[in-house]
Protein backbone atom coordinates (compact mmCIF):
# COMPACT_ATOMS: atom_id res chain seq x y z
CA UNK A 1 0.00 0.00 0.00
CA UNK A 2 1.52 3.47 -0.63
CA UNK A 3 1.95 6.04 2.10
CA UNK A 4 2.43 9.63 1.56
CA UNK A 5 2.60 12.91 3.49
CA UNK A 6 0.83 15.43 2.84
CA UNK A 7 2.08 19.40 3.52
CA UNK A 8 -0.36 21.84 3.68
CA UNK A 9 0.72 25.75 4.09
CA UNK A 10 -2.02 26.80 6.61
CA UNK A 11 -2.41 30.15 7.10
CA UNK A 12 -6.22 31.53 8.36
CA UNK A 13 -7.51 34.79 8.78
CA UNK A 14 -10.03 35.42 12.09
CA UNK A 15 -13.01 35.87 10.39
CA UNK A 16 -14.59 39.03 12.29
CA UNK A 17 -13.78 40.77 15.52
CA UNK A 18 -10.62 41.77 16.67
CA UNK A 19 -7.82 40.24 18.51
CA UNK A 20 -6.20 41.51 21.48
CA UNK A 21 -2.76 42.04 20.97
CA UNK A 22 -0.25 38.90 22.59
CA UNK A 23 2.81 40.99 22.33
CA UNK A 24 3.24 40.99 26.54
CA UNK A 25 1.87 38.17 27.60
CA UNK A 26 4.00 36.00 28.85
CA UNK A 27 1.83 33.36 30.96
CA UNK A 28 -1.70 32.35 30.39
CA UNK A 29 -4.34 29.40 30.51
CA UNK A 30 -5.57 27.31 27.79
CA UNK A 31 -7.79 24.22 27.31
CA UNK A 32 -7.57 21.62 25.38
CA UNK A 33 -10.06 18.60 24.10
CA UNK A 34 -9.38 14.76 22.43
CA UNK A 35 -12.86 13.49 21.13
CA UNK A 36 -13.78 10.55 18.94
CA UNK A 37 -16.60 12.09 17.50
CA UNK A 38 -17.50 8.34 15.52
CA UNK A 39 -18.36 10.06 12.10
CA UNK A 40 -18.50 6.64 10.02
CA UNK A 41 -21.12 6.91 7.74
CA UNK A 42 -24.57 5.38 9.57
CA UNK A 43 -25.21 2.46 10.22
CA UNK A 44 -21.26 1.67 10.67
CA UNK A 45 -20.96 4.29 13.18
CA UNK A 46 -20.54 3.36 16.99
CA UNK A 47 -23.09 6.24 17.64
CA UNK A 48 -25.73 8.45 15.76
CA UNK A 49 -23.24 11.68 13.70
CA UNK A 50 -26.03 12.33 11.82
CA UNK A 51 -27.72 13.74 14.40
CA UNK A 52 -25.08 14.17 16.96
CA UNK A 53 -22.73 15.89 14.85
CA UNK A 54 -24.26 18.96 15.27
CA UNK A 55 -24.90 19.06 19.07
CA UNK A 56 -21.02 18.16 19.35
CA UNK A 57 -20.58 21.42 17.36
CA UNK A 58 -22.65 23.31 19.47
CA UNK A 59 -20.53 21.96 22.66
CA UNK A 60 -16.71 22.56 21.48
CA UNK A 61 -16.54 26.53 21.75
CA UNK A 62 -15.89 26.47 25.42
CA UNK A 63 -12.24 25.08 24.44
CA UNK A 64 -9.64 26.88 23.23
CA UNK A 65 -8.16 23.67 21.18
CA UNK A 66 -10.01 20.64 19.68
CA UNK A 67 -8.44 17.46 18.62
CA UNK A 68 -11.28 15.33 17.02
CA UNK A 69 -10.99 12.25 15.33
CA UNK A 70 -13.34 9.81 13.08
CA UNK A 71 -14.43 13.02 11.26
CA UNK A 72 -15.17 11.34 8.40
CA UNK A 73 -18.09 11.91 6.37
CA UNK A 74 -20.27 14.75 8.55
CA UNK A 75 -17.40 17.35 8.73
CA UNK A 76 -20.25 20.22 7.90
CA UNK A 77 -22.34 19.44 10.86
CA UNK A 78 -19.00 19.40 12.97
CA UNK A 79 -18.34 23.11 11.78
CA UNK A 80 -22.40 23.98 11.63
CA UNK A 81 -22.04 25.79 15.50
CA UNK A 82 -18.51 25.91 15.45
CA UNK A 83 -16.74 29.57 15.82
CA UNK A 84 -12.93 28.82 16.10
CA UNK A 85 -11.19 30.44 13.38
CA UNK A 86 -8.65 28.02 12.70
CA UNK A 87 -9.36 24.99 11.29
CA UNK A 88 -8.15 21.99 9.70
CA UNK A 89 -8.79 21.23 6.07
CA UNK A 90 -11.05 18.62 5.76
CA UNK A 91 -10.20 15.75 2.79
CA UNK A 92 -11.36 12.87 1.61
CA UNK A 93 -8.35 11.00 0.19
CA UNK A 94 -8.76 7.21 -0.20
CA UNK A 95 -12.42 6.24 1.22
CA UNK A 96 -13.26 8.77 4.13
CA UNK A 97 -9.63 10.15 4.82
CA UNK A 98 -7.87 10.06 7.62
CA UNK A 99 -10.85 11.43 10.00
CA UNK A 100 -8.10 14.00 11.72
CA UNK A 101 -9.29 17.52 12.29
CA UNK A 102 -8.57 20.08 14.77
CA UNK A 103 -10.22 23.77 15.77
CA UNK A 104 -8.50 26.40 17.10
CA UNK A 105 -8.69 29.87 18.77
CA UNK A 106 -5.10 30.18 18.60
CA UNK A 107 -3.53 31.08 15.38
CA UNK A 108 -2.07 27.80 13.62
CA UNK A 109 0.79 28.29 11.32
CA UNK A 110 1.05 25.01 8.98
CA UNK A 111 -0.50 21.64 9.24
CA UNK A 112 0.76 18.68 7.51
CA UNK A 113 -0.57 14.82 7.72
CA UNK A 114 1.23 11.82 7.60
CA UNK A 115 -0.04 8.21 7.10
CA UNK A 116 0.79 5.39 9.28
CA UNK A 117 2.98 2.68 7.79
CA UNK A 118 1.88 0.00 9.46
CA UNK A 119 -2.51 -1.09 9.31
CA UNK A 120 -4.40 -4.10 9.52
CA UNK A 121 -7.80 -5.07 8.57
CA UNK A 122 -9.96 -1.97 8.28
CA UNK A 123 -8.45 0.73 9.38
CA UNK A 124 -5.94 -0.22 6.09
CA UNK A 125 -9.41 1.44 4.29
CA UNK A 126 -8.64 5.26 4.88
CA UNK A 127 -5.21 6.40 5.50
CA UNK A 128 -5.13 6.61 9.14
CA UNK A 129 -2.30 8.05 11.22
CA UNK A 130 -1.53 11.70 12.44
CA UNK A 131 -0.89 15.28 12.06
CA UNK A 132 1.15 18.06 13.08
CA UNK A 133 0.20 22.38 13.63
CA UNK A 134 2.28 24.83 14.89
CA UNK A 135 0.25 26.97 17.11
CA UNK A 136 0.98 30.12 18.68
CA UNK A 137 -0.18 30.34 21.95
CA UNK A 138 1.47 34.03 22.50
CA UNK A 139 4.34 35.89 21.20
CA UNK A 140 7.30 33.97 21.70
CA UNK A 141 5.01 31.21 22.68
CA UNK A 142 4.58 28.25 20.27
CA UNK A 143 3.83 24.43 20.43
CA UNK A 144 3.64 21.79 18.44
CA UNK A 145 0.47 20.25 18.27
CA UNK A 146 -0.28 16.52 17.35
CA UNK A 147 -3.52 14.52 16.09
CA UNK A 148 -3.61 11.02 16.22
CA UNK A 149 -6.15 8.04 15.57
CA UNK A 150 -3.71 4.74 16.12
CA UNK A 151 -5.09 1.14 14.69
CA UNK A 152 -7.65 -0.37 16.29
CA UNK A 153 -8.35 -3.96 17.07
CA UNK A 154 -7.48 -7.04 19.39
CA UNK A 155 -5.93 -9.24 17.39
CA UNK A 156 -1.75 -10.27 17.52
CA UNK A 157 -1.51 -8.36 13.91
CA UNK A 158 -3.31 -5.50 15.04
CA UNK A 159 -1.27 -4.64 18.63
CA UNK A 160 1.62 -5.13 16.18
CA UNK A 161 0.09 -2.26 13.70
CA UNK A 162 -0.46 -0.32 16.94
CA UNK A 163 3.06 -0.55 18.25
CA UNK A 164 4.72 0.07 15.01
CA UNK A 165 2.50 3.93 14.82
CA UNK A 166 3.61 4.40 18.45
CA UNK A 167 6.94 4.13 16.99
CA UNK A 168 6.43 6.14 14.00
CA UNK A 169 4.92 9.03 15.64
CA UNK A 170 7.83 9.03 18.06
CA UNK A 171 10.15 9.29 15.58
CA UNK A 172 8.58 11.93 13.63
CA UNK A 173 8.25 14.16 16.93
CA UNK A 174 11.92 13.63 17.21
CA UNK A 175 12.31 15.16 13.87
CA UNK A 176 9.94 17.47 13.50
CA UNK A 177 9.83 18.69 16.82
CA UNK A 178 13.45 18.27 18.57
CA UNK A 179 13.64 20.97 21.40
CA UNK A 180 10.33 22.31 21.09
CA UNK A 181 7.27 22.36 23.51
CA UNK A 182 4.36 20.02 22.21
CA UNK A 183 1.08 18.05 23.25
CA UNK A 184 -0.33 14.98 21.42
CA UNK A 185 -4.03 14.27 21.80
CA UNK A 186 -5.80 11.68 20.53
CA UNK A 187 -6.96 8.02 20.73
CA UNK A 188 -4.28 5.67 20.91
CA UNK A 189 -6.68 2.85 21.28
CA UNK A 190 -4.29 1.66 23.60
CA UNK A 191 -4.25 0.61 27.73
CA UNK A 192 -1.76 0.98 30.05
CA UNK A 193 -2.65 -1.90 31.54
CA UNK A 194 -1.88 -4.04 28.06
CA UNK A 195 1.47 -5.96 27.86
CA UNK A 196 0.95 -5.80 24.26
CA UNK A 197 1.37 -2.26 23.85
CA UNK A 198 4.07 0.26 23.94
CA UNK A 199 2.04 3.81 25.41
CA UNK A 200 5.35 3.88 27.46
CA UNK A 201 7.47 4.92 24.59
CA UNK A 202 5.86 7.95 24.62
CA UNK A 203 6.58 8.65 28.19
CA UNK A 204 10.29 7.92 27.37
CA UNK A 205 10.75 10.69 25.12
CA UNK A 206 10.16 13.20 27.81
CA UNK A 207 6.02 13.66 27.56
CA UNK A 208 4.18 13.70 30.65
CA UNK A 209 0.00 11.61 30.27
CA UNK A 210 -2.12 14.63 32.10
CA UNK A 211 -4.11 11.82 33.56
CA UNK A 212 -0.90 9.84 34.87
CA UNK A 213 0.18 12.80 36.18
CA UNK A 214 -2.66 14.70 38.31
CA UNK A 215 -5.25 11.50 38.31
CA UNK A 216 -2.83 8.69 39.36
CA UNK A 217 -0.32 11.21 40.75
CA UNK A 218 2.16 9.89 38.74
CA UNK A 219 1.79 6.23 39.17
CA UNK A 220 1.57 4.26 36.07
CA UNK A 221 -1.44 1.24 36.21
CA UNK A 222 0.41 -2.11 36.51
CA UNK A 223 0.20 -4.15 33.45
CA UNK A 224 -1.44 -6.98 34.32
CA UNK A 225 -3.88 -7.07 30.96
CA UNK A 226 -7.07 -6.02 33.17
CA UNK A 227 -8.53 -2.73 31.48
CA UNK A 228 -8.91 -0.19 33.68
CA UNK A 229 -12.63 0.86 32.22
CA UNK A 230 -15.57 2.59 32.98
CA UNK A 231 -18.87 1.40 33.03
CA UNK A 232 -21.63 1.70 31.06
CA UNK A 233 -23.04 5.03 33.09
CA UNK A 234 -20.10 6.61 33.91
CA UNK A 235 -20.45 10.49 32.97
CA UNK A 236 -17.62 12.40 34.41
CA UNK A 237 -15.35 9.09 35.98
CA UNK A 238 -11.37 9.98 36.01
CA UNK A 239 -10.47 6.84 37.79
CA UNK A 240 -10.58 4.58 34.68
CA UNK A 241 -7.97 4.50 31.83
CA UNK A 242 -9.40 6.09 28.54
CA UNK A 243 -7.57 4.99 25.06
CA UNK A 244 -8.19 8.89 24.79
CA UNK A 245 -4.90 10.73 25.91
CA UNK A 246 -3.30 14.04 26.46
CA UNK A 247 0.57 14.13 26.06
CA UNK A 248 2.43 17.12 26.85
CA UNK A 249 6.38 18.28 27.33
CA UNK A 250 8.05 22.34 27.54
CA UNK A 251 11.07 23.32 26.63
CA UNK A 252 13.17 26.01 27.59
CA UNK A 253 11.23 28.53 25.97
CA UNK A 254 8.26 27.44 26.52
CA UNK A 255 6.91 25.88 30.32
CA UNK A 256 3.61 23.45 30.32
CA UNK A 257 2.05 22.94 33.67
CA UNK A 258 -0.86 21.09 33.65
CA UNK A 259 -3.87 22.28 35.84
CA UNK A 260 -6.79 20.39 35.25
CA UNK A 261 -8.40 16.91 33.27
CA UNK A 262 -11.40 16.58 33.27
CA UNK A 263 -14.19 13.90 31.40
CA UNK A 264 -16.74 16.26 31.15
CA UNK A 265 -19.42 13.63 29.85
CA UNK A 266 -22.38 15.38 31.65
CA UNK A 267 -22.17 18.11 28.52
CA UNK A 268 -22.16 15.19 25.82
CA UNK A 269 -25.39 13.73 26.33
CA UNK A 270 -28.32 13.96 24.06
CA UNK A 271 -31.82 15.16 25.53
CA UNK A 272 -32.31 11.29 26.52
CA UNK A 273 -29.06 10.96 28.56
CA UNK A 274 -27.47 8.78 25.88
CA UNK A 275 -23.53 9.50 24.84
CA UNK A 276 -23.54 12.17 21.56
CA UNK A 277 -20.39 9.29 20.53
CA UNK A 278 -19.20 6.18 21.43
CA UNK A 279 -16.20 7.57 23.28
CA UNK A 280 -15.94 9.95 26.27
CA UNK A 281 -14.50 13.41 25.58
CA UNK A 282 -11.29 13.85 27.52
CA UNK A 283 -10.06 17.49 28.35
CA UNK A 284 -7.39 19.32 30.20
CA UNK A 285 -6.63 22.39 31.06
CA UNK A 286 -2.76 23.83 31.19
CA UNK A 287 -0.77 27.03 32.26
CA UNK A 288 2.09 28.23 30.07
CA UNK A 289 4.56 30.47 31.02
CA UNK A 290 7.42 32.32 28.38
CA UNK A 291 10.66 31.86 29.61
CA UNK A 292 12.82 33.91 27.57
Amino acid sequence: MKRYLICVPFILLLTSGCKKSTNSIKQGTFTVMTYNIAGLPEPASGSHPATNTSLISKRLNDYDIVNVQEDFFYDSLLLKYDHHPYRGKYTRARSFGDGLNFLSKFLVLNFMRTEWEDCHGTDCYTPKGFTYSRVKLAEGAYIDLYNLHCNAGGDAPDYAARRNNVLQLCKYIEFRSKGNAVIIMGDTNTDYTYSQENTREILSHGFTDVWIELVRHGILPVQNDIRIGCGVHAINETDCEEVDKIFYRSNDVVKLTALEYSIPGGDFLDAHGEWLSDHRPVSAKFQFDVLK
